[in-house]
């Protein structure tokens, strides 16, 4: 039985990654006129939806729910910030920490341990072509 060597495990490595992103680039591929069509049944049922003045109508077949998705963003952080300490409203952004600003901050503090901060490091491998 021969023996698994590193560079066979590399060797390997590569050529799967190769397959699934060829794999990954066909399925984009074969999806996209699906999405298209879908997209554009979609803008239809909007339209009808609009054309009839309802937000749900309902067919032998299934329920057309329209709503509304709102997104919010900002080209001024001050302003943001500053309507957030004004009105105390904290909750206005998420809760999440940027992985590495937190990695710097304690590589550039190492007596600084944020109270309740968790932190989990395992091992992964990244494989480069030759």
């Amino acid at each position: 039985m021969s023996e698994v060597t590193a560079d066979r495990l590399v060797s390997a490595y590569i050529a799967m990654r190769d397959k699934k992103h060829a794999l990954e680039a066909a399925h984009q591929a074969a999806l996209k006129p699906l999405q298209e069509q879908m997209e554009m049944v979609e803008r239809a049922m909007r339209e009808v939806c609009k054309d009839v003045g309802a937000d749900s109508i309902r067919t032998a077949h299934g329920t057309i729910i329209r709503s509304v998705k709102t997104r919010y963003s900002t080209s001024n952080w001050e302003s943001i910030y500053r309507i957030m300490d004004e009105h105390g409203e904290y909750g206005l952004l998420e809760k999440r920490i940027h992985q590495g600003n937190m990695k710097n901050f304690l590589e550039e503090n190492p007596d600084i341990h944020p109270e309740g901060l968790n932190v989990e490091s395992e091992y992964t491998v990244t494989v480069r072509r030759k």
